[in-house]
């Protein structure tokens, strides 16, 4: 049987990217973090934009961006599933996405002036979230 998978999005106004990528960012997180598993069933475009409160069309792109990077898998008839785990991306284009989100990142905290262990620290801890649950 199918789990039905509740989607614990929250779209903020204030932040900077488009609410698209405030989806596709907090699914992947919740496929990442073991919070949805293969085979889950994701509510439909339409639910999924009344709970949120948004335009089902920003649903549906944000789904078919899923679907096209292999997150999401999609049965006709039935709807947007899981995908099992797989690489998604070649080396070549991880490394770069790699690169472009450290890059970012230095950026951000460059000027909040905490010492680099510090920084260190606070971003494995994070990282060690998702290995718990990915293992749990």
């Amino acid at each position: 049987m199918t789990r039905r998978a509740l989607l614990m999005l929250q779209i903020v106004t204030g932040d900077p990217r488009p609410i698209t990528r405030q989806i596709t960012d907090g699914i992947k997180r919740q496929i990442a973090g073991g919070d949805l598993i293969p085979g889950d069933a994701l509510p439909s475009v339409r639910g999924l934009a009344q709970q949120l409160s948004i335009n089902p069309n920003t649903v549906a792109k944000a789904y078919a961006e899923l679907a096209a990077e292999g997150w999401l898998l999609s049965r006709t008839g039935l709807g947007l599933f899981v995908a099992e785990q797989r690489q998604r991306l070649s080396d070549e284009e991880r490394e770069r996405r790699l690169a472009e989100a450290v890059g970012r990142f230095v950026s951000d905290v460059i000027g909040l002036d905490y010492p680099q262990q510090t920084i260190l620290d606070r971003v494995a801890a994070d990282l060690s979230n998702y290995e718990t649950k990915k293992t749990a």
